[in-house]
C-alpha cells in the first residue's frame, strides 16, 4: 500500500465535533438524554478548555493532510492532556499509525475511538480498512456491508467505493457468482469509477493487463480530478494487481 489516502477523508468524527464547536462558542440548549457519557463529559469542561482542545485536534487534522505525522501525533498528545476521552483523539491517532504501516497499533486505537461514538461510519470504514490492508477478507467483507447500510444513499462516493472493496474481498473468498453481479450493477453512466475499476479488476483476473490498463486509462479521462481517483487507485495497490512500493508485506490471506 503506497499510502491510505482514503483514510485521510474520513478522520473527523461528526458526534464530539459538531457539538464541540458549539458548545465552546456558546452554551446550547441540549438535550443530555441524548449524549454519551464523553460527550457530556467534554460539556461539563470550562469553556476555555474546550477551545483549546478543539484548537488542537483541528491543527492534528491540518497538519494529518499534509502527511505530517509525528506533529499531528503530538498535537493529539496536546489534546489528550485536556480530555482524553475524544473518538476524534483515537480516529486520528490511528490513521496516523496506518501512514506508518503500524496497523496493530491502528486497530488498537480505531477500537478505542468506537468505543467512545455510536454507529459511526468513518470510524468503521477504518477498522474496515485495516482489515482490508492486511487481507483479513472475511472480517473486511462483513464490516463494509455493515457500513454501506449505515451510509445514507447520496453518499455516493463513498458508497461506491466501500462496494468496490466488497467486491474484491468477495473475490479472495472465492464467491465468484456474488462478485459477477456486483461487477454488472453499475455502468458507465454512474457518477463513480466502479465500473471501470471493477472491469479492470476482472481483467486483472483473468491476467489480461493490457485490458485491465486500458479500463484504468478510461477512468482516468472520463474522472479527471487525481483526488477522486487516488482511494480506488490505492484499493488495487492494497490488493495486489498494483505493485507497492512496500511490497507485499501487509500480512496473509485469511
Amino acid at each position: 500500500m503506497k499510502s491510505t489516502s482514503l483514510l485521510c477523508l474520513f478522520v473527523l468524527v461528526a458526534p464530539l465535533s459538531t457539538q464541540d464547536k458549539a458548545a465552546a462558542e456558546q452554551k446550547p440548549v441540549i438535550n443530555k438524554e441524548a449524549l454519551l457519557p464523553n460527550q457530556q463529559a467534554f460539556l461539563n469542561l470550562p469553556q476555555e478548555s474546550r477551545n483549546e482542545f478543539i484548537k488542537h485536534v483541528s491543527e492534528g487534522n491540518r497538519l494529518f493532510q499534509q502527511k505530517r505525522v509525528f506533529e499531528t501525533l503530538e498535537e493529539l498528545d496536546n489534546a489528550a492532556k485536556i480530555f482524553t476521552d475524544s473518538p476524534e483523539i483515537y480516529n486520528l491517532r490511528g490513521s496516523c499509525f496506518v501512514e506508518m504501516r503500524s496497523f496493530d497499533k491502528a486497530l488498537d486505537q480505531f477500537e478505542k475511538a468506537r468505543a467512545l461514538t455510536k454507529d459511526n461510519a468513518s470510524i468503521e470504514f477504518n477498522i474496515g480498512e485495516v482489515y482490508f490492508v492486511t487481507k483479513k477478507w472475511k472480517k473486511a467483507v462483513d464490516l463494509f456491508e455493515k457500513i454501506m447500510k449505515m451510509l445514507p444513499p447520496e453518499n455516493v462516493a463513498l458508497g461506491r467505493l466501500v462496494e468496490f472493496k466488497i467486491l474484491l474481498c468477495k473475490k479472495k473468498l472465492g464467491l465468484k457468482d456474488e462478485v459477477t453481479i456486483l461487477a454488472e450493477k453499475y455502468d458507465f453512466l454512474d457518477d463513480s469509477p466502479f465500473y471501470y475499476y471493477s472491469q479492470a479488476a476482472l481483467a486483472y483476473d483473468s491476467n489480461n493487463l493490457i485490458k485491465a490498463e486500458e479500463w484504468l486509462a478510461i477512468a482516468g479521462r472520463i474522472f479527471q480530478d487525481p483526488n477522486v481517483l487516488a482511494p480506488w487507485q490505492d484499493t488495487l495497490v492494497e490488493y495486489g494487481y498494483i505493485k507497492s512500493f512496500y511490497g507485499n508485506e501487509s500480512g496473509t490471506d485469511e
